[in-house]
């Protein structure tokens, strides 16, 4: 293999993948890196750069700001001190190698240069134009944009190869990601020796091309529209939307609670700015629900309501929990159950019996239900059947929620039996709106398409996005990794349920889940 071999996909965007050689190019520890702009992130990556030993130049166009920041991050480095993760004599060592600059011009020596400024395109590219002036040709240039194109913002360069992008997550000094991304000139050398620096500071960096939102603001549009679209369907109240997430898909937040801490403005921004950059694709289609939300001025925490109300004293809402129901002494459990087989032997431990019988894949409750693993159908289609669907989960076994919808033609009673079971497992029963392919479900699937999308379209290796994932939006597990789990083939076939209920694009699943979905049937029948 050669040193650095090139992969261009359709985005038509750069990524690179450098030997084992290359990855331990870094920029010296000796050399300077400066900081232009001092706002959070810029303090936040100026800290990391210094606590990894460089000196460090920091810069902002306000006069007097490069210095209000460098006493910013000296009394964070005393703090550091006081909890005991920074010796005192690393603290002084540090301090002695951060300086402000009050001009571009005494970023000249820098080795790397980092921006972290605001998210304009013509004040971006002036500013780097202004930088190439300064300093010299080997001078590594890096944005920390988290929205615009790489390749844009460099566009006007004399030397575009030299520059790269290093999105960094906030805060930098403690979220260990760095997306690497590299614009369509990026030279090969130049990512290569920005990943090795990132490696050198103590993050875990992704190799990225450039394409709208890069690996992580593009995947993770869907955790957030399907909670939106449920939502805007009336099948749940944000709250159960979020405890469904939560307590049984294992991510760390929900949607509602994730997007009034982020901001709503903030969140509805990228979402539109990654729809717009992909030429309004109904896959990253923005809601309208949430428009109204920023219109309204509710952008959450820090306007005190979003979502939720953060009044002093406010209660946050409680989401909707079933009442407390006898559970089945027995039920027949027809096929295969996929990713919710592990049920069963949490059935049989519950004291309850179990009898197996050939068939396609369901619960048969004594009553005459049927619960059947959410697969992107509606219980309103089966017209003479007591249909209730059950939401996929990360662990049945550690889910503290099963997520339960229903049609009309459901009798309570057998709602009931369907309650009862599952909260003999300990599992608090939320019941909502007879929703296709339910929350978790439904969320799951819409991640792992665009992450095989991702993938095949040469944005980042498979690994990378998983690991993105996990670490720059603290996902439970990445969703190539969490696919394969659930199974292409269901996988696909949820969508392609979806799809025929919403014939919008939307949830057409993409060539490459697909085609994952047929290699795994190959395998399969090995």
């Amino acid at each position: 293999m050669s040193a650095n071999v090139t992969v261009r996909g359709s985005d038509d965007v750069t990524a690179t993948e450098p030997t084992a050689l290359a990855q331990d190019r870094t920029v010296p520890v000796d050399r300077t890196v400066a900081v232009v702009g001092t706002g959070t992130m810029g303090q936040g990556i100026a800290q990391v750069a210094l606590v990894a030993g460089h000196p460090v130049r920091l810069y902002d166009s306000a006069p007097g700001r490069a210095a209000e920041a460098v006493a910013a991050l000296t009394a964070r480095l005393d703090r550091l001190v006081e909890k005991g993760r920074l010796d005192a004599t690393a603290r002084e060592a540090a301090v002695g190698r951060l300086h402000a600059a009050e001009d571009l011009a005494e970023l000249a020596d820098a080795a790397l240069v980092v921006e972290a400024i605001v998210e304009l395109l013509p004040v971006k590219q002036q500013l780097f134009a202004d930088l190439e002036k300064v300093v010299g040709d080997d001078t590594v240039l890096a944005t920390n944009t988290s929205s615009l194109s790489v390749t844009a913002i460099a566009g006007g360069l004399r030397l575009p190869g030299r520059f790269v992008g290093l999105h960094f997550f906030n805060p930098a000094p403690l979220l260990p990601l760095v997306e690497v991304v590299s614009g369509f000139a990026t030279d090969a050398d130049v990512a290569t020796r920005a990943y090795g620096t990132m490696k050198a500071w103590g993050k875990t960096p992704v190799r990225c091309a450039d394409t709208p939102g890069f690996i992580v603001n593009r995947i993770a549009r869907p955790f957030y529209a399907e909670a939106l679209r449920v939502y805007e369907e009336g099948a749940a109240d944000p709250a159960t939307i979020d405890a469904a997430l939560r307590d049984c898909g294992g991510f760390k937040m929900g949607p509602f609670e994730l997007t009034d801490l982020i901001g709503q403005d903030v969140n509805e921004a990228v979402t539109r700015s990654v729809w717009e950059s992909f030429y309004q694709d109904p896959k990253f289609t923005p809601s309208l629900a949430q428009r109204r939300l920023v219109e309204s001025g509710r952008l959450g925490r820090k306007t005190g309501q979003g979502w939720f109300s953060y009044a002093e004293g406010a209660e946050r809402p409680a989401p909707h929990t079933a009442e407390p129901a006898e559970a089945p002494a027995k039920i027949v459990v027809r096929g295969d159950l996929g990713p919710a087989e592990p049920l069963v032997g949490l059935f049989e431990e519950a004291g309850i019996k179990v009898r197996r019988k050939g068939g396609p894949g369901y619960i048969a409750l004594p009553g005459g239900g049927r619960l059947c693993p959410a697969d992107g159908e509606t219980a309103f289609e089966y017209y003479n059947d007591e249909i209730i669907y059950f939401d996929l989960a990360l662990d049945y076994a550690r889910a503290s929620r099963i997520v339960l919808s229903t049609g009309d033609r459901t009798a309570p009673e057998t709602l009931r039996e369907a309650a009862g079971l599952f909260q003999a497992l300990g599992k608090q029963v939320s019941v909502i709106g007879d929703v296709p392919g339910m929350i978790v479900a439904r969320t799951v699937a819409m991640l792992a398409d665009l992450a095989a999308d991702a993938v095949d379209r040469g944005v980042a290796t498979a690994e990378d996005v998983d690991t993105a994932m996990r670490l720059g939006v603290n996902y439970p597990a990445g969703p190539l990794e969490w696919a394969a789990k659930v199974g292409h083939r269901p996988t696909v076939g949820l969508l392609r349920e979806l799809h025929e209920r919403y014939p919008t694009g939307r949830y057409a699943p993409s060539v490459g889940l697909v085609r994952r979905a047929y290699a795994e049937d190959a395998e399969d029948s090995r």
